[in-house]
């Protein structure tokens, strides 16, 4: 069995001995195997504050940057979040998804927010499908 242990908003430790710390939990190992993987999840400013970090950078051996979802991505990835939410039913129509896209600039976390806006919009006003008026007027809080 592994060990792995996750950090998400990883970018908000402010003391920069706690990252100390973390490296030197990676230096663990029983025969000749580490014990724990270390996974650090956070926005941008998270990779300044490694590279301020020599000797954990040194550690890492992956590092990836999410960029923004295009157009096309951010509808696959709204029809994928309803699917495990269990839905195979198609909520967002019309130009919906693409004014999610424009008002989250493909961000993941933005796309979220908007959708769960949107889908508490239409549940509290009754409504089965959001069209992009309801998109444009979640993201804008118009619709509260």
């Amino acid at each position: 069995r592994d060990t792995v242990l996750i950090i998400d908003e990883a970018q908000a430790i402010r003391d920069l001995m706690a990252f100390e710390e973390l490296r030197l939990l990676l230096n663990f190992q029983l025969n000749n195997r580490f014990l724990l993987t270390l996974l650090l999840i956070g926005q941008p400013e998270l990779r300044e504050k490694i590279d301020e970090l020599k000797q954990l950078k040194q550690r890492l051996t992956l590092s990836y940057h999410l960029n923004p979802l295009n157009k096309e991505d951010t509808e696959k990835y709204i029809a994928h979040r309803l699917g495990i939410a269990g839905t195979k039913e198609k909520i967002f129509v019309g130009r919906a998804c693409s004014t999610i896209w424009e008002d989250a600039g493909g961000v993941p976390r933005m796309i979220n927010s908007i959708c769960d806006m949107c889908l508490l919009v239409g549940y509290t006003k009754g409504l089965k499908e959001i069209n992009a008026d309801i998109a444009k007027r979640s993201a804008h809080g118009l619709d509260q």
